[in-house]
């Protein structure tokens, strides 16, 4: 969702925004809070994956012992 908004700010920047050294900059700094956020999503599902991992290899570690 914030990934949305913030490509319609860019997109609306880019479009009222005139040549120049103003839209290079404002261009730059957008570019440079989207793939921050893009970082800090691609850790956060590599967390949620992780723990989905650990939890089915859990799961997997009970359903072997009980079957034993």
């Amino acid at each position: 969702m914030m990934h949305l908004r913030l490509f319609c700010t860019f997109s609306l920047l880019l479009t009222l925004s005139g040549c120049g050294a103003g839209e290079t900059a404002a261009t730059a700094t957008l570019q440079a809070e989207q793939a921050q956020q893009a970082q800090q999503q691609m850790e956060q599902l590599k967390q949620q994956i992780d723990q989905a991992n650990a939890a089915n290899t859990q799961r997997l570690q009970e359903a072997i012992d009980q079957a034993q």
